[in-house]
């Protein structure tokens, strides 16, 4: 088939990838346009940008995907199909109706849950053993095109929503040449999503990323691994940020001593205790051991390498500014 691909950030590279290598024809992609980046706010093109531009592939950058210039230029690529893969805006009802076989969306969870725009952070941070990748006929209603193709993914014990995202992105990416191929070739045929068990998503923003400590330890350690490498998770200490990397529950917990200690853990919540390789601090339940800070200003490093500083006779806490 005559393909147009839609996608915009790194985590569609492995579609667009899979596509060019696949037996049809990519014409042209769809992104977001440049884009303001770092302190100097000079524009940059989307990761989708930069690789069809290295191979060679005719690029569209729409403000809005309902322009006039727009759908002209993509009737006249006249297109059979077009995947999409995290392109960042909703498609209107008339560049819907231009490719014969419609738009197909590659989605990151197992459709009726997690519709919306941040899938694989929801279903870490609600404690999601099982996750997947679906693809589905575009409609105008969010999410909620017939189905069809799902593959399922468990969620590991340590996984980030990057970790996960990039297992997605590259099975994902399978998963929707695959679609397209039982297109084409008429053996496939979409589902409607069942009306149980829709679940809904929004975008995570920094202070979603903000950890209260009086949370449950295992709470807590999803909260951390769902918002890590974006929006980034966080705390107050010494009225600056502290930016935090995923944590591990405390073996031994119990064993731990401080003062303030709540519900026999050992630690009160924010509450720090530093050993010579180790920093500990207090949750609701059980104490979280540290890994990788990021004072503000300042570099990534490990937990026992900031603590070095701090002074055990002032009772540091975290969470308090």
């Amino acid at each position: 088939m005559r393909i147009v691909f839609a996608g915009t950030p790194a985590v569609a590279l492995p579609s667009l990838r899979a596509l060019v290598a696949s037996r049809h024809t990519v014409a042209a992609v769809i992104t977001r346009p440049d884009a303001p980046v770092g302190r100097g706010r000079h524009l940059e093109p989307s990761p989708v940008a930069e690789l069809a531009a290295e191979l060679k592939i005719n690029t569209l950058k729409p403000v809005r995907p309902n322009e006039s210039d727009f759908l002209e230029s993509l009737r006249a690529i006249a297109p059979d199909c077009c995947p999409v893969t995290a392109y960042g805006a909703l498609i209107p009802q008339r560049a819907l109706d231009i490719p014969r076989h419609g738009w197909v969306n590659l989605h990151f969870s197992l459709l009726p849950a997690w519709r919306g725009a941040a899938p694989v952070q929801h279903a870490i941070l609600h404690g999601d053993d099982i996750t997947g990748a679906t693809t589905f006929q575009i409609v105008k209603e969010l999410d909620a095109g017939p189905v069809f193709g799902t593959l399922t993914e468990a969620v590991r014990p340590t996984d980030t929503s990057g970790d996960l995202l990039d297992r997605l992105a590259v099975s994902g990416a399978q998963l929707l040449v695959a679609t397209l191929d039982a297109i084409e070739d008429g053996t496939i045929r979409a589902v409607p999503q069942s009306a149980d068990g829709i679940s809904f998503t929004r975008k995570l923003n920094p202070s979603d990323a903000r950890v209260e400590w009086k949370l449950p330890a295992h709470l807590i350690d999803r909260q951390i691994r769902a918002c890590t490498p974006d929006p980034a998770a966080w705390t107050e200490f010494d009225g600056a940020r502290l930016k935090l990397w995923p944590v591990a529950l405390a073996a031994g917990a119990g064993l731990i001593s401080g003062s303030g200690a709540v519900g026999g853990t050992g630690l009160a919540p924010g509450e720090l205790r530093v050993d010579k390789n180790v920093v500990y601090v207090g949750t609701g339940t059980i104490p979280v051991r540290l890994g990788d800070v990021q004072p503000q200003g300042k570099r990534r490093m490990p937990a026992a390498d900031w603590a070095r500083g701090l002074h055990a006779d002032l009772g540091p806490r975290l969470g308090f500014a």
